[in-house]
């Protein structure tokens, strides 16, 4: 079935809303401001907050599906970044439908349906991944990877956007909980602990490691195990998770066959006054500097397991696969920005990678918002 585009698909007088709501300006919030909104979260603040998000989710939402209509190349034809216009859509119009919200029913139930649609677009990476990869498909040999820069520039703009979007409703549905953990305001924790994030994050790769390979190096981690500064831990987790397992796989795959120990990685945390920063070190040969530039884009995956259309539009999506489809580091990229930090690969060819991860510590830095 051919899919339509979406003037046939949705009625005109929705097309011509969402043109509308994507001309309005997005408002961003700095983790500061979400962290000092949210720690008192009384059925007023709520109601203001999701007062908030129903003006600003439909703003941010338009915009992404205006741009998905009109891609480089014919990328907005492909199916699978039809599926993802289409999600877009309901979600727009489900807010858009939503009547104003008065009290705190409407506001509960306000919350219950940002929260499904966040599990609708659970699965936009992968599936932009595959449209991507169709994309690629039909045009090789014709068109040379220096001209993916555009569709470069808008995956960045569209994932950034969608980090922001899942932050600000995962945030307020957060703060909904009734038991949430001590030093926690929604997702966010104001005592972090980097070394205890870290720790987890690389025990987690390692055991992917080891399930891949049968074997994995070791690690290190060095730091002030009593240093905390607010963030999320999840964004930090999802970040440390996926350099340590490049870095391991790195390594195991340079020392598989050796007679040599494979070196450990190591971890350095470092608090500074403006920055935390968190520094990947292995010995797994490095990268070549005519490929480092490449290692940031979304369409030069390595990755051995090709994406299936039935799994990502269909089934649940765990959020570990992040592995399978090259987008672990420009990903993690824009999550260090996102709150002002950053991220940088340093290479040395036939001797092993240096990764930065810089967290901004103030968390006064404005979402930056595409």
């Amino acid at each position: 079935m051919a899919a339509k585009k979406a003037s046939e698909a949705f009625s005109r007088a929705l097309i011509e809303e969402v043109q509308r709501w994507g001309a309005m300006k997005q408002t961003g919030v700095s983790l500061r401001y979400m962290m000092d909104f949210g720690s008192n979260p009384s059925e007023k603040n709520l109601l203001l907050a999701a007062q908030f998000l129903h003006k600003e989710l439909p703003i941010r939402i338009a915009r992404r599906a205006i741009e998905l209509e009109s891609l480089p190349f014919g990328l907005s034809e492909k199916s699978a970044v039809l599926k993802v216009r289409d999600w877009y859509l309901d979600s727009f119009r489900d807010l858009r439908t939503f009547p104003e919200i008065k009290d705190s029913n409407d506001e509960l139930t306000f919350t219950q349906m940002i929260k499904m649609i966040k599990v609708r677009h659970n699965n936009v990476v992968p599936a932009m991944a595959l449209g991507v990869q169709q994309l690629k498909k039909d045009l090789a040999p014709k068109v040379m990877p220096g001209d993916f820069g555009e569709i470069h520039q808008f995956l960045d703009r569209f994932y950034m956007s969608r980090i922001g979007i899942r932050m600000l409703i995962g945030q307020h549905v957060a703060l909904h909980d009734p038991n949430p953990q001590p030093g926690r305001v929604g997702q966010i924790h104001c005592k972090m602990s980097p070394m205890e994030v870290a720790l987890t994050a690389s025990e987690d790769a390692r055991a992917i490691c080891l399930r891949e390979y049968g074997s994995a190096p070791e690690f290190n981690i060095y730091g002030d195990p009593n240093f905390t500064f607010p963030y999320v831990p999840s964004h930090l987790h999802l970040m440390v998770f996926e350099l340590v397992k490049n870095s391991l796989r790195a390594v195991q795959e340079k020392f598989m066959n050796s007679d040599k120990d494979a070196p450990p990685i190591r971890i350095i945390v470092a608090d500074g006054i403006e920055d935390v920063t968190i520094k990947i070190s292995d010995e797994g040969g490095g990268i070549a500097r005519s490929g480092l530039p490449k290692i940031f884009t979304y369409l030069y995956s390595t990755a051995k397991n090709p994406l299936d259309e039935h799994s990502i539009i269909e089934g649940p999506s765990d959020g570990v696969t992040m592995a399978g489809y090259g987008y672990g580091l420009p990903i993690s990229r824009l999550y260090a920005r996102y709150f002002g930090g950053d991220l940088q690969i340093i290479s040395m060819e036939g001797y092993g990678t240096d990764a930065y991860l810089h967290l901004s510590r103030l968390g006064d830095s404005q979402e930056p918002l595409p």
